[in-house]
């Protein structure tokens, strides 16, 4: 007898901010390799290691969570193939923050900005050019690498507590600390995030960047779980975890990067002096009213989900059949949960683009699906090009446009199955 995904299973797993037991199920994605284990031609001989991937909500503090199997330095690894600046958007997504954070809190050649996750240099380099000094952290040595070359002052390390002391001990204390798209990435959060209260100056401010877990539930977003995003979170539940570990929210946006995004603009709890701005309160309004702190929210996920999966699966079953040719276009992540979860080979897509030279000539962890350059995809002209990174959908056929000159059509799986 088959149970239901939100049945409550025995699971020995605690929640890693409050440790109570998990037993809610939000969805099973079975398993698969890591999604940014690249492979190379050499490696495609060897097997790979794959995971059990599953992910529980905690009904105590409402914590959304990956179920641990891999280790975190496993999944960032000196060869960690992602860089932030092959995104154009992303680079003007990252040039105005530090614009507006300049501006809005005076921000001068006397402070200091550290970057935790500074990734290749993406948004530290245009701290640098305001004339404001800074410091990155990061710890997958191939990114790292490249914000050096930048320039950039970059620790090669993960971050937590006792890095922040360290900083602090050197006189590199934060008048402001950034952290993008890494809260979900890390498997000790109270350490993490009760290091940002350590690090910063007593009137410092923290921001952080994290996809919304509402739009996740909403827009049926699975592809955007992985083990590397070891939790999903809801401002209910960060707002908890922060005032656990030192820290007060102040102010949030709501954002239409990766998704759907909130950042949220924090201080010290024991000297932060800002007021809390009414959107605090109506954003954490906004998710009570619609059930995040409840089990029935989190009722259908699995479903839907799987019908996303079969859609897609289909789509390029009957293009196969019709004699048409399926390219793809963005080496994601979150297109690794995609096409491992769809059971997608290379008999139905042959290939993927990526504009990074780093997975050029690699191949996808799990579906071992060949990624080219973008010359690959003149010369074929494909019938349809599938875009994996969908967040990013606007940009991509923006950057194709030239795919329609042969009468080629783009592709999108999620929230659901569009042709455009």
């Amino acid at each position: 007898m088959l149970c239901s995904p939100l049945n409550f299973a025995v699971s020995e797993m605690k929640c890693r901010h409050c440790q109570a037991e998990l037993s809610l199920q939000l969805m099973d994605l079975g398993s698969s390799p890591p999604s940014n284990a690249y492979l190379s031609a050499l490696r495609l001989v060897a097997p790979e290691s794959w995971y059990p991937l599953r992910v529980f909500v905690c009904t105590q503090c409402w914590l959304v969570q990956t179920e641990d199997y891999a280790h975190y330095a496993q999944l960032f690894s000196s060869e960690y193939a992602y860089f932030s600046s092959y995104s154009t958007s992303w680079l003007a997504h990252s040039k105005h923050y530090v614009n507006e954070v300049v501006h809005r809190f005076a921000l001068s050649a006397s402070s200091h900005v550290v970057e935790v996750a500074a990734n290749d240099g993406y948004l530290l380099q245009y701290v640098k050019e305001a004339g404001v000094p800074c410091t990155g952290i990061e710890p997958t040595a191939s990114t790292a690498r490249a914000a050096r070359a930048k320039g950039l002052d970059v620790i090669e390390s993960f971050f937590g507590v006792e890095l922040a002391d360290r900083l602090v001990a050197d006189g590199k204390a934060a008048d402001l600390t950034v952290a993008n798209n890494v809260l979900a990435h890390v498997p000790d959060i109270n350490d993490f995030v009760e290091g940002f209260a350590r690090l910063l100056k007593p009137q410092g401010v923290a921001t952080f960047e994290f996809p919304h877990l509402m739009r996740l539930v909403s827009d049926c977003q699975f592809d955007t779980i992985y083990h590397e995003h070891f939790s999903y979170l809801s401002l209910v539940a960060v707002r908890r975890l922060f005032e656990a570990n030192g820290l007060l929210i102040f102010d949030v946006e709501a954002l239409d990067t990766h998704g759907g995004s909130l950042r949220v603009f924090a201080q010290r709890s024991d000297s932060g002096e800002r007021p809390v701005t009414q959107r605090v309160s109506r954003l954490l309004q906004l998710e009570v009213d619609a059930g995040v702190e409840t089990k029935a929210y989190y009722e259908g996920f699995q479903t839907r989900a799987d019908d996303i999966r079969d859609g897609i699966v289909t789509f390029l079953i009957e293009a196969r059949k019709a004699g048409k040719t399926v390219g793809a276009y963005g080496a994601a992540a979150k297109g690794n949960t995609l096409l491992n979860y769809a059971g997608v080979r290379a008999g139905l897509v042959p290939w993927v683009v990526d504009r990074n030279p780093a997975k050029q000539g690699q191949f996808l962890p799990g579906s071992r699906i060949p990624i080219v350059d973008e010359d690959r995809l003149r010369r074929e002209r494909p019938e349809y090009v599938l875009i994996l990174p969908w967040n990013l959908k606007a940009e991509v056929m923006d950057q194709l446009a030239y795919v329609r000159d042969w009468g080629g059509k783009f592709v999108c799986a999620v929230p659901e199955l569009e042709v455009l």
